[in-house]
């Protein structure tokens, strides 16, 4: 581990005066190209430092140990238990940091959302989970923009699909996907009872033009009038658009824009990340049960979590994970949410590379 630790130091000092070449800053392709790499390296290189320099000031410090001051020798042994105190800690930060990234962390997100069982209630859920995501997207600065959606006549959202564009958006929000709960008394209930209902969440890695190969030939192409509300225009123009891929099956239908060539391209983008998403669950079943992490799945079907709202609780099923903090989760606060299942992850990662 240590031996590719100093290489990869090596490496990212070698970067850092690439960057200061004359040549390099004239040239703002590869400056930018350099200086990613740079940024990708400097967090392992950082943690390696302070690893060393715990190292070094315990070998010091048991030097002092033969220092004929007692008080100089108490200090000592302070210091060299602060220091292998931290040690672990760091050793394991190094172990996670060397793990092999998922190439598809950088990517945006396709994340659809749909309402489950539970009617109106559902709809009404399905649009909270919108603005949960919508609200974490802003605090990190993400942007959303919605690609399609069916709204309920209550106010909720039958479906929705949009795009999440930002900073390693699907190494963020890679583990939401799955069936979501939610637990709370209706507005329309008048005798005061709980109600239970339901929403699937769909993460998708955002497909580039490299990622997934669709041919003409292995599609059908329906334009129709768009339906629900939209004035004179519904009546007159077939700007919706219905692609069907062949060989797979899916269907994607796209009818927010007025411009039949703006739902056309809408559409393409989500059958292409559907498209990888199914390659990529192909692949992940090629791989043995005792090797996933248990958050990793991303399965559809299963129940993630329960938002119980008389309880102001969340509960994540996979990790057993409960926060009573129902209120600021809602409001988008999901970085403890998050951050519990990427470590969850990591551990379950650790422990396969270790049995192997």
């Amino acid at each position: 581990m240590f031996a590719k630790l100093e290489a990869l130091e090596k490496k990212y000092l070698d970067l850092e005066q690439q960057l200061a070449l004359p040549e390099v800053l004239a040239d703002q392709e590869q400056y930018r190209k350099l200086a990613k790499a740079h940024a990708d390296l400097s967090d392992i290189v950082n943690i390696y430092r302070k690893y060393r320099s715990a190292s070094t000031e315990i070998e010091e410090n048991r030097q002092l140990l033969r220092d004929p001051d007692p008080e100089i020798r108490n200090l000592a042994h302070e210091e060299i238990r602060l220091a292998e105190d931290e040690l672990p800690k760091l050793e394991q930060q190094l172990k996670v940091a060397l793990l092999p990234a998922d190439p598809l962390d950088e990517k945006n997100i396709i994340l659809e959302i749909r309402a489950g069982t539970g009617g109106e209630e559902a709809a009404l859920f399905a649009a909270d989970l919108f603005r949960m995501y919508s609200r974490y997207a802003e605090l990190q600065g993400w942007t959303v923009e919605i690609l399609s959606q069916s709204v309920a006549e209550g106010g909720g959202i039958k479906e929705i699909i949009c795009l999440v564009s930002g900073r390693r958006v699907y190494s963020r929000l890679k583990f939401e996907g799955g069936t979501h709960r939610v637990q709370r008394v209706p507005v329309t209930e008048t005798q005061g009872r709980i109600h239970t209902s339901a929403a699937t969440v769909a993460v998708m890695p955002e497909a580039g033009e490299v990622d997934v190969e669709i041919r003409p030939e292995d599609l059908r192409i329906d334009n129709y009038r768009a339906g629900g509300a939209g004035g004179q225009h519904v009546n007159k123009t077939e700007s919706a658009v219905r692609i069907t891929h062949i060989p797979s099956g899916i269907v994607v239908t796209c009818q927010d824009e007025r411009s039949q060539h703006k739902n056309k391209a809408k559409a393409m983008k989500v059958l292409a990340s559907r498209l990888l998403a199914a390659e990529q669950e192909r692949q992940n079943q090629e791989v043995s049960s005792d090797r996933k992490a248990q958050v990793g799945s991303g399965d559809r079907s299963g129940r993630i979590r329960t938002y119980n709202f008389p309880q102001g609780r969340c509960t994540d099923h996979r990790i057993n994970l409960t926060l009573y903090s129902l209120d600021r989760i809602m409001e988008g606060e999901l970085t403890p949410l998050l951050d519990a299942l990427a470590t969850s992850a990591q551990v379950a990662a650790l422990k396969a590379e270790g049995e192997e």
